[in-house]
């Protein structure tokens, strides 16, 4: 039987000690002093990609919260060109496995929730009050509900989080947006961006923080710097070959991993049609 939110604890209290999540998220090295630091950095700080689930279940309401703080979420002009589909059918679930290469934690997790990027409201809207709504065909109005979801999505895992369960990213849902529309009805004007599976943690099979390149690759004051220190890229080799060790996955580091995804239209796993395939979903793209 599924317990209510009363009766679901918050997880702990993260670690004040701001070096010892600092070093974790970036290594020894490269960890940043004198930030500031209160329990919601902390909790950020903290996250952990989590792709093993208990079979634990999931509280009742906890899909309405989860949309109440994705809708707490900034939208551009308040447009809220965002929706959400709460998928719980293994069935369906295991479509959607297969739509992202037979990742696993996709039908083990209790729940998926599926982003979207949703034009369509918009646009029955003005059918409705006989009002033009030509914008919705330009690629900029697409951005807009990419945009949407993924600041949505974010909300609902801190979120969920902050309730002790864990989730993932799903990206691989847009390897075939075509399947994931026809799956879960999509009208014209929509698609999938990316799923999240969420379940509480396996105990078992626990998840550690996963290093960050160093703050002086991303972080640039009043102009771009384009140097790209080496020492920094090397230092971010070692912190994640050491993760990969932990976790006991393959060590390849980042270098050669990120290179191999961006290599060319073939490591794109089908995403290289997504053109093609947003037209056929009804998107002007103008």
């Amino acid at each position: 039987m599924s317990a209510t939110l009363s009766e679901v604890r918050p997880a702990p209290a993260p670690s004040s000690d701001a070096r010892a999540l600092l070093e974790a998220r970036y290594g020894a090295a490269e960890a940043p002093a004198g930030i500031l630091l209160n329990d919601t950095i902390a909790a950020l700080l903290s996250h952990r990609t989590v792709r093993a689930f208990s079979d634990r279940p999931l509280p009742e309401g906890l899909i309405e919260t989860l949309v109440a703080a994705a809708q707490s979420a900034p939208s551009s002009s308040n447009l809220q060109t965002f929706s959400v589909v709460a998928v719980e059918n293994p069935a369906t679930k295991a479509r959607l496995a297969e739509v992202a290469g037979g990742q696993k934690h996709v039908v083990e997790a209790p729940l998926v929730l599926v982003w979207l990027a949703d034009l369509s409201r918009l646009e029955e809207i003005g059918r409705r009050a006989g009002a033009p709504t030509d914008a919705l065909s330009f690629l900029e109005t697409l951005f807009v509900g990419i945009i949407d979801a993924a600041l949505a999505a974010q909300n609902a895992l801190v979120a969920l989080e902050s309730l002790g369960l864990g989730g993932v990213y799903l990206g691989a849902l847009r390897n075939k947006p075509d399947v994931v529309a026809q799956l879960l009805g999509l009208p014209p004007n929509v698609v999938g961006v990316f799923g999240l599976a969420i379940g509480y943690p396996d105990p078992q099979r626990p998840a550690d923080v996963k290093p960050r390149i160093a703050q002086r690759l991303v972080l640039h004051r009043e102009r771009y710097d384009a140097s790209l220190p080496q020492a920094a890229l090397d230092h971010y080799e070692d912190a994640l070959k050491a993760f990969q060790r932990g976790q006991n996955l393959p060590q390849v580091g980042w270098t050669s991993a990120a290179l191999a995804r961006v290599r060319g239209a073939e490591s794109l796993s089908g995403r290289d049609r997504i053109p093609e395939v947003l037209k056929a979903l009804g998107f002007g793209l103008r």
